[in-house]
């Protein structure tokens, strides 16, 4: 460096310091276009604030800092040729240095063209520049980045669509976006979390006004209020800069999760009869207005209500999109979440309507009012999944597996008892007789029971998974663990068991809080996890989960369960388990400052999810990344995907791109 450029740089760095602001003028993203016969060109944009400029990749000697591209080196994919400038920049006398310089103003794009040897793999590097305006100049600066080819871009979703567009959104691709919002929203229906929600919509309507326009009217804004709840939190995230881990907090945070189980008791207590709940009287100024106001209120509650509950099922699509909404991007989140409302609401309006249909029909004894029985028993039953999330989240440990079972035993006994007419409530009539369909209703309910009695004695139980505390947690699993005890063998920490069979190079950082299903062994520390994995050699599995996340159940219920996977996990990989919604305490020295919004994350959790969003774009959970020993991304992550086969496939896919790799 010449005595030119380095007295500049004194002079641009005093200016800084003396900035009471950062100055940060270009907004970098990064994707790639497929150019045919796996040749790829690499686009990497700058958005530049008005009255700024960054410098050209072809500077003179004794100018400012030139632009420039570094590219990881990697046997996955050949470069073409150099990196080149797309945009072309402005020449002017620039006084400070006394010669010419070549600039971009407004914006830039640089491309890199590569050829790919394999189908799927990740190019990353980091751009180095530096930005001046007509006051003050930053200093030099490395921006890195990973582009998945293949699969979805590091820089998000919507990168390819943003480049191809000058980095603004055209209204296709707008349109595409809310379309395929609009399909998740209709998936998110199929979830496990949602489907109790269905029945309770039922008997909320079905309690309604007998005025057909009343209750239609109840269901339409009940309705109405799924779409407004999810399309305003992408906009309050955005414009209050809440951040993407606003949803996981919602559904995890013990006052929510508190909340909505007592007033899921409440329900269910006045579905068995104790009570009818109404607005007070000072709400209500005649006997009309009592009927509709209390509609009114009633029916913005049970789609708020609903909106919450789906959270640890819906999780992925809502944190993809709150993802953007905390990056700044305001419309894309709110169409996005219109959208995902919109078609996740259609259904419930439809269930909503359907009581006033019912209303209409010949009341056949207490046919009625023994609907709402069974759907308050069903009603208290879920009630204690609310206090199964509290008491996971902040590792209370007092509702394990076998509690939560008990519970489940206990009250579906109760209702088949009801179903044959031995318990009887308030407003019930008796059961003389037991009908046909009556009677396939007792022995669908006493089968349950005895299904639930098997996950006792160690049933996975598969099909309900979803609802239930982790395996981990129950007295069968317990013993288990405790009959293949840790061996320590010298120095080292060794974990060997007959489920397991896997080496860890020294004691789990957490391991006494957390533990993994199947007798695996791993890690639950990022850096812990790929320090070890250099020392063995293998692949890193991260695994991005949580303590209250259903789909998380469900994969490692069906999918790692699965012989054949859980050979693989146990012999190929170095597993990391990393709870993004863990509420434990940090110490201050391992507290961090996040990169994304600025603040200081000090729980196992936020740690983990600020990970997740800084690499993969995402606070999916669960999220299946295969990494090597530097945390490089080896192939598409994995979301939740029941298919074994693919599974197989797509961890078969991972450990081949790193043997090729090393």
């Amino acid at each position: 460096m010449n005595k030119t450029r380095y007295l500049f740089l004194i002079f641009m760095l005093i200016t800084i310091s003396a900035s009471s602001q950062i100055f940060d003028p270009a907004v970098w993203s990064f994707g790639y276009e497929d150019k045919g016969n796996n040749v790829y060109e690499i686009i990497i944009t700058a958005e530049i604030d008005e009255g700024s400029h960054i410098y050209s990749m072809d500077i003179p000697e004794g100018g400012p800092i030139p632009t420039s591209i570094r590219f990881d080196s990697s046997s996955l994919w050949t470069p073409e040729g150099d990196s080149y400038e797309v945009t072309g920049p402005e020449e002017i006398f620039d006084e400070a240095f006394g010669m010419k310089i070549k600039s971009f103003s407004n914006r830039a794009e640089f491309r890199q063209k590569i050829s790919g040897n394999v189908p799927a793999f990740t190019v990353s590097g980091a751009v180095n520049y530096m930005a001046c305006n007509n006051v003050t100049c930053s200093p030099p600066k490395d921006v890195e980045f990973e582009i998945n080819i293949g699969g979805t871009s590091a820089a998000g979703p919507a990168a390819d669509e943003m480049l191809a567009a000058g980095g603004k959104s055209t209204g296709r691709a707008l349109t595409g976006f809310l379309l395929i919002s609009m399909l998740a929203g209709f998936a998110g229906i199929l979830t496990p979390c949602v489907f109790p929600m269905i029945p309770m919509t039922v008997a909320f309507f079905s309690r309604g006004s007998e005025k057909k326009g009343r209750s239609a009217a109840n269901a339409i804004i009940f309705g109405l209020s799924i779409i407004l709840i999810y399309t305003a939190l992408g906009l309050i995230v955005s414009l209050s800069s809440a951040g993407a881990g606003f949803a996981n907090t919602l559904s995890t945070h013990w006052i929510p999760n508190i909340l909505f189980f007592s007033l899921f008791v409440v329900f269910a207590i006045s579905f068995l009869g104790a009570f009818e709940i109404t607005l007070p009287n000072s709400w209500v100024t005649g006997a009309d207005s009592r009927v509709d106001r209390g509609g009114v209120f009633a029916a913005f509650f049970m789609g708020l209500t609903t909106v919450v509950v789906s959270f640890s099922c819906t999780g992925p699509i809502v944190g993809a999109l709150l993802v953007e909404a905390a990056t700044g991007d305001v419309l894309r989140p709110v169409i996005g979440m219109f959208g995902f409302g919109l078609a996740f609401a259609m259904p419930f309006t439809l269930f909503a309507l359907f009581p006033s249909v019912l209303k209409k029909m010949p009341a056949s004894g207490g046919w009625l009012n023994s609907v709402k029985v069974v759907l308050g028993f069903i009603m208290l039953a879920f009630s204690f999944k609310f206090l199964s999330v509290v008491d996971s989240v902040y590792n209370f440990g007092l509702i394990s597996r076998d509690v939560f079972l008990i519970i489940w035993i206990v009250l579906f006994s109760l209702l088949g008892f009801y179903l044959l007419g031995k318990i009887r409530f308030a407003h019930d009539s008796e059961v003389k007789h037991t009908g046909v369909f009556r009677f396939f209703l007792v022995v669908t309910v006493f089968t349950f029971v005895v299904y639930l009695t098997t996950g006792l004695f160690g049933n996975p139980l598969r099909g309900i998974t979803a609802f239930l505390p982790s395996q981990e947690t129950s007295w069968f699993s317990r013993a288990e663990r405790a009959a293949v005890q840790p061996l320590q063998q010298d120095q080292t920490f060794a974990v060997f068991s007959p489920l397991a069979e896997n080496l860890l190079c020294q004691e789990p950082k957490y391991g006494d809080r957390f533990s993994l299903p199947y007798g695996l062994s791993g890690y639950f520390e990022y850096e812990q996890g790929l320090e070890c994995a250099k020392e063995l050699g293998k692949p890193v599995l991260l695994d991005f989960k949580g303590h209250a996340c259903a789909n998380c159940r469900m994969m490692e219920a069906r999918v790692w369960s699965d012989p054949e996977v859980l050979r693989r996990l146990r012999e190929d990989f170095v597993i990391v388990a990393l709870y993004l919604d863990d509420r434990t305490q940090l110490p201050e020295n391992e507290w961090i400052v996040s990169e994304i919004d600025g603040r200081t994350k000090k729980t196992i959790g936020k740690v983990n999810e600020d990970l997740e969003i800084s690499r993969f774009r995402t606070n999916a959970m669960p999220l299946y990344v295969i990494t090597d020993h530097g945390g490089r991304q080896l192939n598409t992550p994995m979301t939740t995907n029941l298919n074994v086969d693919e599974y197989r496939k797509w961890l078969d896919e991972g450990l081949k791109l790193f043997k090729e790799r090393i």
